[in-house]
């Protein structure tokens, strides 16, 4: 069943690239502090070695992994197979943001498609990959990505979104200043 690894292996990527959705799990180390766990779509995620991922993060409601990152750095990616075989597969590392007023942004931000909305790109260093057997998940059909969050990004323009991140993603839920809220000091 469950296996651990330190890296990155060839077959975990070729299952990590075939996924269409991933999810984001952070927390604070506050106790009493809220988990985080976050789905991401669309082609976001890079690899850039067997301990070195990346993901755009397009504008959202909150930006609680902005805050964890800030507050501790730890994050977990989890992916698993819709179709196919069973699998699931996590990586456990350290994270960092990456905004586009920092200069990493430039030599980041080339390996993806700049959707719009795209707000930060969160670089994890990986320090553990877990394999488990994924029996008890479901087949899901995929149909195609949603336009909606694109669309509103795109309609809101670029000093709409600014100030919708000032207002919505500079302090997470439990009151962490994000990497947004820091540049806004």
């Amino acid at each position: 069943m469950g296996k651990m690894f330190t890296a990155i292996h060839p077959e975990h990527e070729k299952f990590i690239i075939k996924q269409r959705v991933f999810f984001v799990g952070s927390a604070p180390l506050d106790v009493v502090g809220h988990i985080n766990i976050s789905p991401k779509g669309h082609d976001v995620l890079r690899i850039f070695s067997p301990t070195e991922v990346a993901y755009l993060d397009l504008t959202g409601s909150g930006n609680e992994t902005s805050a964890h990152m800030e507050d501790n750095g730890r994050i977990t990616l989890m992916f698993m197979a819709f179709e196919g075989s069973p699998e699931i597969l996590r990586l456990y590392g350290t994270g960092r943001v990456i905004l586009p007023s920092m200069a990493e942004w430039e030599e980041l931000v080339k390996h993806f498609d700049l959707l719009p909305g795209a707000r930060q790109i969160i670089f994890i260093q990986v320090h553990a990959v877990k394999t488990s057997c994924g029996y008890s998940v479901p087949f899901f059909s995929y149909s195609g990505e949603r336009d909606t969050l694109q669309k509103w990004a795109v309609q809101k323009g670029e000093e709409g979104l600014e100030a919708y991140r000032e207002e919505k993603n500079a302090i997470s839920m439990d009151g962490i200043i994000t990497s947004i809220g820091q540049k806004l000091i």
